[in-house]
């Protein structure tokens, strides 16, 4: 076994593989760019070595820079994580060269699968389902058109080199099939430098599920049960369970054994996971397979407690599967949500900065430690006061349920979602718990064109159901009477003027362009006890026990005989004396007044904001990469203005109506913080 590895990645997956290196006892050697020397990985890692820039081009990608430290450090073995370099033939092969260790697959496994192309191919000869379609790469746009009709409409038009939802095209016609390919092609051209396009037909009401499979070097292969992956937003994933409530017995047995099949032809050794496609039938097909550890592990980890890692390490350092095909267990539900720094009720875009408050849910489950079951794990590379910085992806953490049935891992994640404190940045979380409460969602009615389908037009506060959303009323009138009472217990207050702590109040939920609604409120001790309170909103009676107070954000403890997480925080939106309560995904700013001070309130004239058309602000936090438009310049609606790049995602900027630009206030290069001015219009 190896003493020493090499982590040649960075945050959450750098963080899960020291957590399983210090439990086999295996030192660590973690890499870092300058945007990450205070990062998390950095400080759990035994050694650290700094190996470049922050772009990841000058950091990350270094492969020749990586060994280079291996060999400085003494490391035996590198573990490339996912991302960067774990997909990568020549670094691969060039660890082999050196006498390192490769925690992951031969070379040779990752140059067939790599392709998509040639990967159809060996699929193909395995005896693995593929789509029907034309796998040469296709000489022009006729041409496509031509292998369309052939194969019959819809097809998918796709970039042997793709990924990440690039170089992709639907075409249900001869003259969307003709467009598709010219656009696939430039595109591909000029994000993989590899312009062949391929043609397969488009699976209706299809499903993402993929089968986790481990193969050591001696030949065995086994398969690990499925993960359905189908909650998708612009074909990157962001829910995963563990297994699918879709797929049968016999078709999760069929997918398995061909999964293998496919493994043993290319000699596979390591994790991996092979991706189908699965229409409304169980009709299935091999879309492609990833040669790595993929993001979602940890759900097959919760089901069959195994620990990915740990066999990643084993079978890289030559020892055999301890386990075979028959041992594989299956128990219980997994759920994982990735969480993202960015903010879904501005398109989702990139959300940077300081964490400025990072309380996950309490953690039953660990890393590494999978045979601790039925509860609630955090995987993550950050921490309170870090900096989230615009060079890497936006997920940073992974918040991972395992419950007994599918209805209890929805039910333990939506409440760890509640009491998900993240603070300073913006986070997906809202939008999270919009698809834990969706029915379709609950009763497993979706395919990958979900998000699409049902949040066309972007993600709206609105789009989120409460149950009942006077319990967030009733919840705010409890906080401020438990504020009000410690309040009253402040021994030197002036005779007379004691606070008062009341029964009588008027919660005010304020709303857009001076829209507020009032629900006069009575809130009444129940039980004599610290701590309880019956709380009266219109019809609706609130039986309310928790300990929490103001300043804590997250407020844990039961209503009417459930248990409750929610947050409630003072001046944390855009009014400093309001509460903000939040609650599966819905929140509300409200005031809680007397019954003379909300008649005052309603007297209150609304104040317009302030015009900021004649500006061009910054949507996100960011790389102003071009301001393509120069002072005194023309420009008309829909015209390009300046380019902003965060998180690997370039944001093109255009003119919302015509005008003349006066002022360029940002210049290129420069950082910008949301809502920055970068140029005024005349």
């Amino acid at each position: 076994m190896f003493t020493k590895i090499l982590i040649a990645n960075r945050g959450e997956i750098a963080c899960r593989v020291i957590a399983t290196a210090k439990k086999m006892g295996i030192a660590t050697v973690a890499v870092y760019s300058d945007a990450d020397k205070e990062a998390r990985h950095v400080k759990l890692a035994d050694e650290a070595v700094r190996i470049g820039a922050a772009p990841s081009r000058e950091s990350y990608l270094l492969a020749e820079k990586i060994i280079e430290v291996c060999k400085q450090t003494g490391a035996q073995a590198v573990h490339p994580g996912y991302g960067f370099l774990s997909e990568n033939e020549a670094f691969a092969r060039r660890c082999e060269e050196e006498g390192i260790a490769f925690i992951g697959p031969r070379a040779h496994s990752i140059a067939a699968m790599g392709d998509k192309i040639a990967s159809k191919k060996l699929a193909l000869e395995a005896k693995v389902n593929t789509i029907p379609g034309h796998n040469d790469a296709i000489a022009g746009a006729d041409q496509a058109v031509e292998i369309a009709q052939g194969i019959g409409y819809p097809v998918m038009i796709k970039a042997s080199a793709g990924g990440g939802g690039k170089g992709l095209r639907v075409a249900f016609n001869d003259k969307e099939a003709f467009e598709g390919f010219t656009a696939c092609q430039n595109e591909a051209r000029n994000s993989f430098g590899d312009d062949r396009i391929f043609i397969e037909k488009f699976v209706q009401e299809p499903r993402h599920i993929e089968i986790q499979v481990v193969g050591d070097s001696q030949g065995n292969v086994i398969y690990l049960n499925e993960r359905e992956c189908s909650i998708q937003r612009r074909h990157q994933k962001v829910i995963e369970e563990a297994p699918s409530s879709f797929i049968s017995d016999a078709t999760r047995r069929a997918m398995g054994e061909q999964a293998v099949q496919l493994a043993k032809a290319v000699k596979y050794e390591s994790a991996g996971t092979v991706e189908f496609v699965v229409g409304k039938d169980q009709d299935f097909y091999f879309l492609e397979m990833n040669t790595r550890l993929q993001v979602e592990h940890p759900v097959t980890e919760c089901i069959t407690g195994l620990d990915l890692v740990e066999l990643m390490i084993r079978v890289a350092a030559g020892q055999p599967l301890p386990l075979t095909q028959a041992e594989v267990k299956r128990e219980g539900w997994a759920i994982e949500c990735r969480i993202n720094a960015e903010d879904p009720f501005r398109s989702f875009l990139p959300s940077t900065g300081r964490l400025v408050r990072f309380q996950p849910p309490e953690e039953t489950m660990f890393q590494a430690e999978p045979e601790k079951k039925y509860g609630v794990r955090v995987d993550t590379g950050v921490y309170e006061g870090g900096e989230i910085p615009m060079f890497y992806d936006s997920m940073i953490a992974k918040l991972i349920v395992h419950g007994t049935d599918r209805n209890d891992a929805i039910h333990k994640m939506r409440a760890a979602l509640n009491g998900f404190v993240i603070r300073g940045i913006s986070t997906n979380i809202p939008f999270q718990s919009a698809l834990l409460a969706h029915p379709k969602f609950v009763s497993g009615d979706f395919n990958t064109g979900f998000i699409a389908e049902n949040y066309a037009h972007g993600f709206v506060a609105e789009d989120v159901p409460h149950q009942d959303s006077l319990f967030l009323v009733a919840l705010a009138a409890f906080m401020h009477r438990r504020y009000r009472a410690r309040a009253s217990g402040i021994s030197g207050q002036l005779a007379g003027h004691e606070v008062k702590v009341g029964e009588a109040f008027v919660v005010v939920v304020l709303g857009a362009e001076g829209q507020h609604q009032q629900y006069p409120v009575a809130v009444t001790d129940f039980e004599d006890k610290s701590g309880s309170s019956a709380v009266q909103v219109g019809a609706n009676s609130y039986k309310i026990e928790s300990t929490a107070t103001l300043g804590q954000s997250r407020v844990q403890g039961s209503f009417n005989g459930q248990g409750f997480t929610a947050q409630v925080e003072r001046g944390a939106g855009k009014n400093p004396l309001a509460l903000r309560v939040a609650h599966n995904g819905t929140q509300i700013e409200a005031l809680v007044l007397s019954p003379l001070g909300a008649r005052l309130h309603a007297l209150m004239p609304y104040k317009a904001p302030p015009d900021l058309s004649k500006f061009l602000l910054s949507p996100m936090p960011g790389l102003l990469v071009d301001v393509v438009v120069q002072e005194g310049q023309k420009v008309q609606a829909g015209e390009k203005l300046a380019v902003i790049e965060a998180m690997k995602m370039e944001n093109v900027l255009l003119a919302a109506q015509d005008g003349v630009v006066g002022k360029l206030v940002a210049g290129k290069g420069e950082s910008l913080t949301v809502d920055q001015v970068i140029l005024e219009f005349v």
